[in-house]
């Protein structure tokens, strides 16, 4: 029998979205009756706003006094069609831009805001009110999967499993073919030279570098599929963070952008030891899996509002939030050993893990931390 609560945000604080700044020193938090900031060292609430309504999603701009808002939510303070620059220091709306379809995601710098929509991302130079660059059509895109570096944005492009790469200097753009099903997951490392996939078939993580759009390396997370929630680059680009639906944050170690992974697996640190060296075994004995691994916290929520969705081509749930489904195993790093899995929902909980070694010389991920950071 089941006993958990139906979803009643007046029950008490339920966080909607969550993202992180570019650096990842704060994320900022979506709630129904407005957004917060907290601080992604220690989990601690830096600033919060009641706007009157509910709001989708909320990014910020570097740790400046600018905010994205998109409104959702039961009742949204604004059009889901609305992208709001919220100007914290005047607790204003400083400028704003309408679309003909709902909001999916915002992505902002700098220099540039990205605006994603179901089918379409939006590319616009950061002046007031803002000047658009480019537009590009897209697959079905409903979890709004874009990245943006300083000088490089990725995002879906026209076909399913395809990522398409604008460069913000020169406005040329690249086509990777990266995976047969459609896309799940994607990252830009800060150098803007590498770029991280995952399809919704949840099993291979691959990376691509650019300019030259040429694979360097996959990585086998596992062999049954599952929903890869987030991927993420640590700063100086030689690991890569993933978390997914099963629960568990891997650790994957990569090639130095002048080198690829050794195609011959060394059977004294293979997963599956001997057996990577049979030729004739299927290629799940032989891939590359992540070096270190661990669980992070789901978090309870109540039937229909998890992480159960896995269709990276249908949109439905919750008005004006990525996904429709509150944000789930968001990984960011603080530095090249400290990493933050932050989770939004009924039950929206903040945690850090340390990357080490242990006293065989093997690298692991420990939990140092966590907090259910709305209580």
């Amino acid at each position: 029998m089941n006993t958990r609560p139906i979803l009643d945000s007046s029950s008490g604080p339920f966080a909607l979205s969550a993202s992180f700044n570019a650096d990842s020193s704060c994320f900022s938090v979506a709630l129904e009756t407005g957004f917060c900031v907290f601080s992604s060292r220690t989990g601690d609430l830096k600033c919060a706003r009641e706007v009157g309504g509910g709001i989708g999603s909320a990014e910020m701009l570097g740790t400046t006094r600018y905010i994205a808002l998109v409104g959702g939510g039961k009742q949204p303070k604004f059009p889901q069609n609305k992208v709001q620059i919220w100007n914290d220091a005047t607790q204003v709306v400083s400028t704003s831009l309408e679309f003909k379809t709902p909001i999916q995601r915002v992505r902002l710098s700098q220099s540039h805001l990205i605006v994603v929509l179901l089918n379409n991302v939006g590319i616009y130079k950061m002046k007031s009110p803002p000047d658009k660059v480019a537009d590009y059509e897209t697959v079905n895109n409903p979890f709004g999967l874009c990245s943006l570096g300083r000088n490089v944005v990725a995002f879906p492009g026209r076909t399913p499993g395809q990522v398409k790469l604008f460069d913000l200097t020169t406005g040329n753009v690249s086509i990777i073919p990266a995976h047969d099903s459609p896309l799940r997951a994607l990252a830009l490392n800060q150098r803007g030279d590498m770029v991280a996939t995952a399809s919704e078939q949840g099993t291979l993580i691959r990376l691509w570098s650019f300019p030259s759009c040429t694979k360097v390396a996959e990585f086998r997370r596992g062999v049954d599929p599952a929903v890869v929630f987030s991927l993420a680059f640590s700063p100086s680009g030689s690991m890569l963070a993933v978390t997914s639906d099963k629960s568990t944050l891997h650790i994957f170690e990569l090639p130095s952008p002048v080198t690829a992974l050794k195609s011959d697996p060394d059977p004294k640190t293979h997963k599956w030891g001997i057996l990577s060296k049979v030729p004739l075994l299927p290629r799940q004995f032989s891939d590359i899996y992540s070096s270190a691994a661990t669980k992070f916290q789901l978090g309870d929520e109540p039937v229909g509002w998890g992480p159960q969705s896995t269709s990276a081509t249908l949109n439905a749930g919750i008005p004006g939030v990525p996904g429709g489904r509150p944000t789930k195993g968001l990984v960011g790093w603080l530095n090249d050993y400290t990493i933050l899995v932050v989770g939004a929902g009924q039950d929206a909980r903040w945690e850090t893990f340390i990357v080490g070694v242990d006293d065989q010389g093997k690298k692991v991920v420990v939990r140092e931390g966590w907090k259910k950071y709305l209580e």
